[in-house]
């Protein structure tokens, strides 16, 4: 049962913009002193573009947030409480008002951390997810050897030469092919497209592509955060283009590019369960930096 005097409210926090920015402050206290952050990028932004549709449940103390769930329209929450005001039961009473809101929530701890761990064996929830951060800490730019008949423009040069609604057509469709089992990548259209590259951080020159003559192969859409740590964003092969080992020219074109931009390392987010791509990695020289895990109340994530 939830313990209501920590009395979590419903609110939609893009409609409530002060309120958005105190739970701003309050993530960033949370990511400095747990050295991860309780929100990832997709809930960050719904905490103030009301197009993500995502709504929120907030504790207040005084004038302060103390702890928040964001849940999203696919189902998937994430939730943070105040260092200041945990030991107290406020984590459970946020579990617990999570899954009465939504009893097929899927929850992600960020990290999986000792109290979240301990939560979930408390509460009986199942991990019903892992996703891995995994990390590269020597980047070296060198030279990409093309496969004959192929070539690589990043998304200012491609276009340059297609102009940007081909480029962006043929860039959906490989994505949507190889995310089509995703539940985060898969199923873009422009719009989302567009939503994503309105991101702070977004450079059309760490967006590369790999083409046979007008046919996009596939894309590598890097990503720096402002520490200067790189990340592989988004690899993608179009359907017709896998099996020839084009995997692998993306990744190089991309870490290369990194290199040239100063990152001093490389992280990457892949599925805990998608063995033959994790042990890719590992083959490049990346190892598992971090865990994140969503836990549900039934033993399939749904």
């Amino acid at each position: 049962m939830t313990n209501t005097r920590f009395h979590p409210h419903p609110l939609t926090l893009p409609d409530h913009p002060e309120t958005a920015k105190q739970v701003e402050a309050m993530l960033r206290r949370v990511a400095d002193y747990d050295g991860i952050d309780a929100f990832s990028e997709q809930f960050l932004h719904g905490l103030h573009d009301a197009r993500l549709g995502h709504n929120h449940l907030v504790v207040q103390q005084g004038d302060d947030v103390v702890g928040v769930v964001g849940f999203a329209p696919d189902g998937s929450a994430e939730l943070a409480v105040d260092p200041q005001s945990r030991g107290q039961g406020m984590g459970r009473s946020l579990v617990d008002a999570t899954f009465a809101h939504n009893p097929a929530a899927g929850l992600w701890a960020h990290g999986n951390l000792p109290d979240a761990h301990e939560v979930a064996l408390l509460l009986e929830l199942h991990a019903v997810r892992e996703l891995l951060v995994m990390r590269l800490d020597e980047v070296r730019a060198e030279p990409v050897e093309l496969p004959e008949g192929y070539e690589a423009y990043n998304l200012t040069e491609a276009s340059a030469k297609w102009g940007s609604e081909a480029v962006e057509k043929l860039w959906l469709e490989a994505n949507n092919q190889a995310f089509s089992w995703h539940p985060e990548q898969g199923g873009w259209d422009v719009e989302r497209l567009h939503r994503a590259m309105e991101a702070d951080w977004f450079d059309p020159a760490g967006v590369w592509f790999l083409y046979r003559g007008e046919e996009l192969a596939g894309f590598h859409w890097t990503k720096r955060h402002p520490d200067g740590t790189g990340e592989v964003y988004v690899v993608g092969l179009a359907d017709a283009f896998r099996g020839h080992g084009l995997g692998g020219v993306l990744m190089e074109l991309g870490l290369t590019h990194l290199a040239e931009q100063g990152s001093p390392a490389v992280i990457l987010y892949v599925e805990a369960d998608n063995a033959p791509a994790v042990k890719r990695y590992e083959e490049l020289g990346f190892t598992v930096a971090e865990r994140h895990v969503v836990y549900s109340q039934s033993d399939v994530d749904s």
